[in-house]
């Protein structure tokens, strides 16, 4: 069964000289951070980036990553993350594939599981708060189940 795809997002980036190793490769830890990348694009498209979110009294843990290396990124590339959200109600998931932004040859698919937690108790919400649920609903590429 295909998975629910509430909303979709691309940025797109070039791979510094800083981010490849000595195989002149991008190393594989740097991938984290190419996701957090469109992550916070998208964020701050729906106008609910890491700022808003302590405002409204959460933060929002990675408490899941997966990261499947296909196919190594290079200095100079020019690279597209393609992401797709997949959970909103319990926590938000994000799905991830990170292409080559000229022939879509894809390099690393991944995943993020991020929950909410109250800045005030500490504790981890079992749903996604109401003001997360009402800016995502906002992006334009958003589909109700």
């Amino acid at each position: 069964m295909a998975k629910h795809v509430y909303c979709r997002h691309s940025t797109e980036m070039e791979v510094p000289f800083f981010d490849v190793d000595a195989m002149h490769i991008v190393w594989h830890g740097h991938y984290v951070k190419y996701l957090e990348v469109a992550r916070c694009a998208f964020l701050s498209e729906i106008g609910y980036d890491y700022n808003e979110m302590a405002r409204q009294g959460f933060s929002w843990p990675i408490v899941q990553m997966n990261l499947k290396y296909v196919k190594p990124a290079r200095f100079g590339q020019k690279i597209r993350v393609d992401l797709a959200v997949v959970e909103i109600e319990s926590c938000l998931r994000i799905d991830y594939t990170i292409v080559d932004a000229e022939s879509g040859v894809k390099l690393n698919k991944a995943s993020t599981t991020q929950a909410a937690v109250s800045l005030e108790s500490g504790e981890m919400q079992f749903e996604t708060p109401e003001s997360w649920l009402q800016a995502v609903k906002r992006h334009p590429t958003f589909e109700a189940v």
